[in-house]
């Protein structure tokens, strides 16, 4: 990434507030000052602007920016594109449902790379926003869970990257094996929606499909090999090597210790099963058999809503609870959800592999791409929202 000047003004068009300028840079308070004493107005999203309605105005403001700016030290950049938020707001009115356009400006390179841990992104917006200098971009959400990320597309004079964060459930999103490809977009924002509406979203929906389908099954596989382990023990009276449970007390203990192992692992069934179940239509799949064994699995979920409910709570009052709380405390509640949730446990360990069958067939399709997780980011520089490990 190449170093950019430490005070910049990069100039666009906008049909709607004429001359765009976006300060940016490590000294861009001295490219604010220019902008200002050279007539701009700040807007909302913290661009200025000036109008371009009247010609002799048009070239007073223009003569005075570049002589405020040099005696700030800053340098005047201008874009071959029209203003981003313009694009953005063109494009968001042209995709399915209805969609808000944002642009946010990242005029230090550190705010840029905060956006990086929270993308899901296989394709050429994650090594954009990695490897060249992107000092504003347009958030386009929906609302409902679907927020995406549009930025110039570096290298090129015109056209459009366009990716995909993730949603709220996800933060581990590096070398994500569904993540989606960001796609290119051409300039002509009509042409662009509709690659967005019948390539990308289509492509979007499915990789999330994909994901909470694997973060399911991967759930399922390691609360499976305990679970196993304990039912042998409780069986035969002795460990897995072959020596007899000389204390009774010891069952007891491993019981919870599984409870605790188990509820950890058993949440994301409970956040991200009920959604794929409700894909699936066993009736029109190879193996109508199957509805019985989804039958099961639906009335196991609804009876652990009271645990998860109660997970949820704990979750939401986490800023109310002693810091200091020992670890002891946290097993133990642990403990108690996974216990609460045991037979639904079993359930899912003996029909998850009909679920898997009928989940990958139930994958989504069809132009219009939308979550059923509302997903909230916190805008750049606001620090993320500190989470606790015990939960």
């Amino acid at each position: 990434m190449t170093n950019p000047p430490p005070a910049e003004i990069i100039l666009s068009t906008s049909r709607t507030h004429g001359l765009v300028a976006i300060a940016s840079g490590e000294n861009l308070l001295q490219a604010r000052d220019a902008l200002q004493e050279a007539g701009f107005s700040r807007l909302p999203d913290g661009a200025f602007a000036a109008p371009l309605s009247a010609a002799q105005n048009a070239r007073e403001t223009a003569s005075a920016l570049v002589h405020r700016a040099h005696e700030h030290g800053a340098t005047i950049t201008t874009s071959p594109r029209p203003y981003l938020g313009d694009t953005g707001q063109a494009i968001a009115a042209r995709l399915p449902g209805t969609w808000s356009a944002k642009l946010e400006i990242y005029p230090r390179q550190h705010w840029q790379e905060d956006l990086i841990g929270s993308l899901w992104d296989s394709g050429d917006l994650l090594q954009a926003m990695l490897h060249d200098r992107v000092p504003y971009a347009v958030m386009l959400n929906n609302h409902a869970g679907t927020e995406l990320l549009l930025i110039e597309r570096p290298g090129h004079a015109s056209g459009y990257l366009l990716g995909a964060f993730a949603t709220q459930e996800y933060d581990d999103n590096w070398d994500e094996p569904n993540a989606p490809r960001s796609i290119a977009l051409p300039a002509a924002a009509n042409r662009a929606a509709r690659a967005v509406a019948h390539t990308f979203l289509p492509n979007y929906r499915r990789a999330l499909h994909h994901r909470r389908l694997d973060t399911v099954m991967t759930a399922l596989n390691r609360i499976r090999p305990e679970y196993e382990t304990l039912q042998a023990i409780k069986d035969s009276g002795r460990y897995s090597d072959g020596m007899p449970l000389a204390n009774s007390r010891l069952q007891p203990q491993m019981e919870r210790a599984f409870a605790d192992h188990a509820w950890l692992s058993f949440r994301n069934v409970l956040q991200h099963a009920p959604l794929l179940l409700s894909r699936c239509r066993p009736t029109a799949s190879p193996w109508p058999q199957d509805a019985a064994a989804l039958a099961r699995l639906h009335e196991a979920l609804a009876n652990s809503q009271d645990a998860w409910a109660e997970f949820n709570d704990l979750r939401a009052e986490l800023y109310s609870i002693p810091a200091t709380l020992p670890a002891r405390q946290w097993s133990q509640i642990r403990s108690e959800l996974g216990a609460a949730v045991l037979p639904a446990i079993e359930t899912w360990l003996a029909d998850g592999e009909t679920f898997e069958r009928q989940a990958r067939a139930a994958v989504p399709g069809g132009h219009v791409a939308l979550s059923a997780t509302a997903h909230r980011r916190p805008a750049p520089p606001t620090p993320a929202r500190p989470t606790n490990a015990h939960l």
